[in-house]
């Protein structure tokens, strides 16, 4: 598990929103995006039905995690919905999950989005400011770095900006049990969900989940949901690939996330099945205890040697079991049965760089510049990338890249230094050098 989309050119006002946002919340932000292939790939799986069904491609509106224990979800744009790692592994079915995107999904097919942006432009504080640079970092189609942007801005403006209408949110549950009936997925299961917010606008502020105070819920609501779940005759249990992948998604979430010797404890000894040998995998890589997550990992591939996930948890598992030769080996089999996916190119090409020979060097070069390509999100490849590019001899693109990183994380000053040092390195107006610049300049506008 890992935790801003950037166009360089020509997107300048998108990067003031994202170095202005995480320069606010530089310093203990303890939010944050969990990046980890296949667990995306499991709530992918979840929603691709859902998705279908509201008429909004599954290729388009990626389902990504925030690592944030408390319940919620939110859309920022038509390119991604957010959920809290909490709503994951506290709903106990996948229908219920399912629910959550759907509704999500309604307020994208809705068109409830545009209102939100008014809302920004009318935004006056330096909290609102924030969420109005969102608001052009999602203009941008930058998913990710809009959500940084958000969760930086104060709280309150945060739920005034997400808050929606009575009369959104009904609209959306009628939506989201129309396209869970015509997904196969019981739209009781949204009911469900309600019901556990439904004592939380009862409490005071402080107390509530932030879904009770973005998604305003009240009796007529919950009324009308039941009535949309009793139009439907559905039934309720859930077919056996979303229960598996939900179930995937939540035990390999809850055993990075949650303490590995208590894990351990609640697996049965006897059990052997495909979640249970990841969970146990995990947690024993986390003790550390190498030879048994190995063996656990090596079982999991034995009954799915096709997995693309499995293998890159065994890369995992090697490189930071200080085996990076071995860890490449995996790495390279997940990349071969998934070849376009940055987070498995990133991790090959991190496993690479680890290796440390003048043949890997090279290789990880090549790597990390089809990771960068396809998502340019993930600070760890781009740290990556720059000693790739150091050890090649490149210091100009050494320093643009560590620049970018520095960039995403916050560190202007420093994301300004190595800019303006690239900025001395790279051909004058190269690709390389225009980016160094809109570095710079941006640096230069936000201090």
């Amino acid at each position: 598990m890992r935790s801003l989309k950037l166009g360089w050119s020509g997107i300048r006002t998108a990067l003031v929103a994202t170095v202005f946002t995480v320069s606010q919340a530089a310093a203990g932000f303890a939010q944050s995006i969990i990046r980890d292939a296949g667990i995306e790939h499991a709530l992918g799986e979840l929603a691709r039905p859902i998705l279908n069904a509201a008429g909004l491609s599954p290729d388009r509106v990626e389902i990504l995690l925030i690592n944030d224990n408390s319940l919620n979800a939110f859309v920022i744009n038509s390119q991604a919905i957010f959920i809290h790692s909490g709503l994951v592994t506290r709903v106990d079915e996948p229908g219920m999950l399912q629910a959550v995107i759907a509704h999500e999904a309604a307020h994208i097919a809705n068109g409830h989005l545009a209102r939100r942006a008014a809302n920004a432009r009318n935004a006056r504080t330096a909290a609102g400011l924030g969420l109005l640079l969102s608001a052009a970092v999602a203009a941008s189609g930058n998913a990710q770095a809009a959500t940084g942007v958000a969760l930086g801005s104060a709280s309150a403006a945060q739920r005034n900006f997400f808050a929606h209408t009575r009369s959104e949110e009904n609209s959306a549950d009628q939506s989201a049990a129309r396209y869970m009936a015509a997904a196969g997925v019981d739209p009781q299961y949204m009911v469900d969900v309600l019901d556990i917010f439904r004592g939380q606008e009862a409490l005071s502020v402080g107390r509530r989940d932030p879904y009770a105070l973005t998604h305003p819920l009240s009796r007529d609501r919950l009324r009308a949901a039941r009535g949309y779940a009793a139009g439907y005759q559905i039934a309720s249990d859930a077919d056996s690939a979303s229960r598996y992948w939900f179930l995937r998604a939540r035990a390999k979430l809850s055993a990075f996330l949650g303490n590995p010797g208590r894990t351990l404890r609640q697996l049965r000894r006897a059990e052997t099945n495909e979640i249970v040998l990841m969970q146990r995998a995990i947690a024993y890589h986390r003790l550390p205890d190498l030879a048994n997550a190995l063996e656990n990992i090596d079982a999991l591939i034995a009954r799915r040697p096709n997995d693309p996930y499995a293998h890159e948890l065994k890369g995992q598992i090697l490189l930071e079991g200080r085996n990076p030769s071995a860890a490449v080996n995996s790495y390279q089999r997940a990349v071969n049965l998934a070849p376009r996916h940055p987070l498995l190119l990133a991790g090959l090409g991190r496993a690479l760089v680890a290796q440390n020979t003048a043949a890997s060097n090279r290789r990880a070069l090549q790597v990390l510049e089809q990771a960068r390509g396809r998502d340019t999100t993930q600070p760890r490849m781009l740290r990556d990338l720059a000693v790739a590019y150091s050890r090649d001899g490149n210091n100009g693109m050494a320093s643009l890249v560590t620049a970018e990183r520095y960039a995403l994380t916050g560190r202007l000053s420093d994301a300004l230094t190595h800019a303006r040092r690239a900025e001395g390195l790279l051909p004058r107006g190269s690709t390389g050098w225009n980016r160094a610049m809109d570095v710079i300049i941006t640096a230069e506008a936000a201090n």
